[in-house]
């Protein structure tokens, strides 16, 4: 693995073609805690940072449980704030 991490911004409709959800079925699960919520951009401008995403996808493809995602997504979340980011940027 390289140690030059390049974070990612992935927009809507990338993550709705990756995940095969529709808008409300994203939504639905970002409220529900099963899926990482977006980050501003700017003003008018939204995006989900495609590590995490990448992760949530792994992990249904690991057939884990709803129970399983959640944590996953808190701890994802968690990581956001205490600013663990696995490399210098």
């Amino acid at each position: 693995m390289s140690n030059n991490y390049q974070p990612k911004i992935l927009r809507k409709p990338e993550v709705l073609e990756l995940t095969g959800y529709s808008r409300s079925t994203l939504f639905n699960r970002i409220n529900d805690g099963l899926f990482p919520k977006q980050i501003s951009l700017g003003a008018r401008a939204v995006g989900f940072v495609a590590s995490e995403v990448c992760k949530v996808i792994q992990s249904m493809i690991e057939e884990q449980s709803p129970e399983q995602i959640k944590s996953l997504v808190a701890e994802l979340k968690a990581s956001r704030t205490t600013g663990s980011r696995g490399a210098s940027l």
